[in-house]
């Protein structure tokens, strides 16, 4: 039977809801929409009710597109201030074969001994265990020991951050049966062999934000916020050409590219400025404004990477809803030459914007496969009424929660 998994992510502008099947050990994408988002300001929640009606568009969306209600998903939260903890945890193992429950309560010592009064936890990351002292492995189930060491990466933000997007969701009857970060998301979306032995960093550049976040051997060490993003380009334009900011954002994403490299002066665009005079912007001209931001974003990214670590990166990927943008990669290889613009592979949603949904999904399904579980986020008679899809029903939803996957609560 195909196990179907859903995960949303809130932006500042837009709500991405993205919904997978596993078949045959492949990930194929059943339904997914951006809708655009409001009372949510440089990633954060700011008006609780624009941002439910938000989202709820972004759920009927969904659910006109499969036929059935989405009723759990794997939420995004924010990555503001959020912290990244090495920690260390043990057990014994009672049975004399490793379990998977005996690698959970090795990360049950290691959490309680680390988590701060003031901190929510998001998940655990993990490294590796060790069995007995002495043998190191990644998946160490039916492995005979008697003592077993896990590490792994800690991941916690602010319980706003949290609470935030929970309290929404469970208003709508929705329960969330995981939570991530885009830090998370976005290295499972691109993740493969080279990053898992190396050091290397994910650049998302958003609306409003862009986040920077550095690895070592794809595990998250840091992540740090710019207040920047496609958004600021909309302003330029604006200000530029004295229009408003509706008509500077239709400029941006169907007229002008990233780069001036080909961009063609004799391609012109009419309208008409805050003077009521009707001026004519040409592409090239246009597109050094989107250029000089995007260029700006860029600089202050590779220099946070600067004060993230003083050791080469050998991989920076770029990716977010700005990387979409035509002749993008030619500004990432103008400021950050060793750096490129990620691709999301999945078929059906080639769009950047996407990564942080999708690669949650990825993750989630790792920490099932971790755990030796199988799981599914619609039922048998669910999943018929995909193949099927007929009209949908006034059903109740269940109230919501929060619980982590890796104590299987």
């Amino acid at each position: 039977m195909e196990q179907v998994y859903a995960s949303i992510e809130l932006g500042s502008d837009s709500i991405k809801l993205a919904v997978c099947e596993l078949y045959q050990k492949h990930l194929n994408l059943l339904a997914a929409t951006s809708i655009p988002s409001r009372g949510i300001r440089k990633g954060l929640i700011t008006e609780p009710e624009l941002a439910t009606k938000s989202i709820l568009m972004a759920f009927r969306s969904i659910e006109e597109m499969l036929g059935i209600k989405i009723k759990k998903v794997i939420a995004n939260v924010p990555n503001h201030m959020a912290e990244y903890k090495l920690i260390r945890g043990e057990c014994d193992v009672r049975s004399g074969l490793i379990s998977s429950n005996d690698m959970i309560n090795s990360y049950k010592a290691g959490i309680k001994a680390n988590l701060s009064p003031n901190e929510e936890f998001v998940t655990v990351v993990p490294i590796d265990f060790k069995i007995d002292g002495k043998t190191v492995m990644k998946d160490p189930k039916g492995v005979p020991g008697k003592k077993l060491v896990g590490r792994a990466m800690m991941v916690t933000t602010p319980k706003k951050n949290v609470y935030s997007v929970a309290s929404i969701l469970e208003s709508l009857g929705i329960e969330i049966v995981d939570i991530s970060t885009s830090s998370i998301g976005d290295m499972n979306c691109f993740k493969n062999e080279a990053l898992d032995k190396c050091i290397s960093a994910i650049i998302n550049v958003g609306a409003e934000i862009t986040t920077v976040s550095l690895y070592n051997k794809s595990i998250p060490v840091s992540t740090k916020i710019i207040g920047a993003g496609g958004n600021d380009i909309d302003h330029d334009l604006a200000h530029m050409y004295k229009i408003e900011l509706s008509e500077a954002r239709k400029i941006k994403e169907k007229f002008a590219l990233a780069h001036v490299k080909n961009a063609n002066i004799h391609d012109v665009y009419e309208t008409v400025n805050s003077d009521n005079v009707r001026i004519k912007i040409n592409q090239r001209a246009a597109s050094e404004v989107v250029m000089s931001r995007i260029n700006e974003i860029l600089t202050l990214a590779k220099n946070e990477l600067k004060d993230l670590t003083n050791k080469p990166i050998q991989y920076i990927i770029v990716t977010g809803g700005m990387s979409n943008m035509l002749d993008f990669e030619y500004c990432v290889r103008d400021v950050l030459p060793s750096a490129s613009k990620g691709t999301v592979k999945l078929v059906g949603v080639r769009n950047n914007k996407y990564s942080t949904v999708i690669g949650n999904i990825i993750y989630f399904l790792n920490t099932l496969k971790l755990k030796g579980m199988d799981y599914s986020m619609l039922s048998e008679d669910e999943m018929d009424e995909i193949s099927s899809p007929k009209e949908n029903s006034n059903d109740d939803t269940m109230l919501g929660k929060v619980f982590g996957y890796f104590f299987g609560e």
